[in-house]
């Protein structure tokens, strides 16, 4: 069982022996990954400008940017990709990118020359700073700045909660550690709770062979385990799978039942978002079960809606969510849907409200309603009422036409 070290801790001093995963193909124990760190941070010190973007391919190379950007004293703006248009639009918000970009973007190189007797100052958990982007309702990313003391509180509540049956697992996930969940659960958990983080895996025959024979944890999500195909080993895994999170979107209960059968263990849930934090859990060992808030987490109804409280928001202030929730009496509740029919399809936020609203500005629509088609994939559906009343009369091809058009 390793130590558990505080993220404001983790590089003060190095641990020989203390491991930190498979980074390019090597595995790094603690002293290396400090090196890594140290380099990082002699860049970014050598850098101007407070705020700097990363992507990263690798897990632990990420990490290890990361930290030495802290330490450098800079703002970290995560991008959720490497594309393009993501890249152009991040330009305008950062001084310059760091990872596997572009030489266009003209990457910044950690140094080769790091020293390992160079000492570093406990993190200031107030002034480390990192800006993560959220599909937002309009399908157009929002980015939401947290800070170090709101996610090292987070890790604190999932180490409370489910440490105790992890000891020894290392960390495989399909998730990307370019985004909150994945940052939390592939990144920050396992540092400080010693846990070997594993490259991402996104194809599931690859997850069945680095699954085997190793006590694992696997951070996945609801898209990702609602499509696990039949045909592969998955009792294999049986004994040595410790745990399967799931976040990102509502885990749909067929889903979690097959999981539960397939891979030996109850998928655990947990609820949150960009903004709030993780707010509670449930684990799929019985059909339907209610929300446990984690450990920290305080909440009360407010206009039949859940508000929260807690370490994992921005301030001390209740946030209330547009989740409608049924109190229980043992302390839990239940989600009954949301109030203002925003969505996820496949883990991305869509507002039904601003869909039907830009179909009604074409000017053959009268008027439409959208709805989710639930299902093996979930998809979107409108019902159109056409401006022309002869179209309802009008042949297949016409309507189709139309149709096509409308979702172009």
């Amino acid at each position: 069982m390793a130590d558990w070290i505080a993220l404001d801790r983790l590089l003060i001093a190095a641990q020989p022996g203390r491991d930190i995963g498979i980074c390019d193909g090597t595995a790094l124990d603690h002293v290396a990954f400090r090196l890594r760190v140290l380099a990082w941070h002699d860049a970014f010190s050598a850098a101007g400008g407070r705020d700097w973007a990363l992507y990263f391919d690798d897990t632990v190379a990420f990490a290890a940017a990361l930290f030495g950007a802290w330490h450098a004293g800079k703002r970290v703006f995560l991008a959720a990709d490497n594309l393009p248009a993501t890249l152009q639009a991040l330009q305008l918000q950062v001084s310059g990118f760091a990872g596997d970009l572009s030489a266009d973007y003209q990457p910044l190189q950690a140094t080769n020359s790091a020293a390992a007797d160079v000492a570093l100052l406990p993190l200031d958990e107030r002034a480390c700073e990192l800006c993560v982007f959220t599909s937002g309702s309009t399908g157009q990313p929002s980015a939401i700045s947290k800070r170090l003391d709101q996610l090292a509180r987070e890790v604190d509540a999932l180490q409370a909660a489910f440490g105790a049956q992890l000891d020894g697992a290392q960390v495989h996930g399909t998730v990307s550690h370019q985004h909150i969940y994945g940052l939390l659960f592939r990144v920050l958990w396992p540092l400080a709770a010693g846990r070997a983080i594993q490259p991402r895996r996104f194809f599931h025959e690859d997850l069945v062979g680095a699954l085997a024979g190793t006590d694992t944890v696997l951070v996945a999500t609801p898209a990702h385990l609602k499509r696990l195909p039949e045909q592969l080993d998955w009792a294999s895994l049986h004994g040595r799978l410790r745990a399967v999170f799931s976040s990102g979107g509502p885990l749909p209960e067929d889903a979690a039942r097959q999981v539960r059968q397939w891979l030996g263990v109850a998928p655990t849930e947990v609820y949150g978002s960009s903004e709030t934090g993780g707010i509670a859990w449930r684990r799929w060992d019985t059909d339907a079960p209610p929300w446990q808030p984690l450990p920290g987490v305080q909440w009360r109804i407010e206009e039949d809606c859940l508000a929260v409280a807690s370490p994992h928001l921005e301030t001390l202030d209740w946030w209330r969510t547009q989740d409608r929730v049924e109190a229980l009496a043992d302390g839990r509740f239940r989600l009954l849907g949301r109030a203002d029919r925003i969505v996820k399809i496949e883990e991305r936020r869509v507002s039904l409200d601003a869909l039907e609203r830009a179909l009604r500005e074409d000017p053959e629509v009268e008027d439409v309603r959208v709805l989710v088609l639930q299902g093996q994939r979930e998809q979107l559906a409108a019902v159109v009422v056409p401006a022309d009343p002869a179209l309802a009369r009008a042949g297949d091809s016409a309507r189709r036409a139309l149709g096509q058009r409308l979702g172009a």
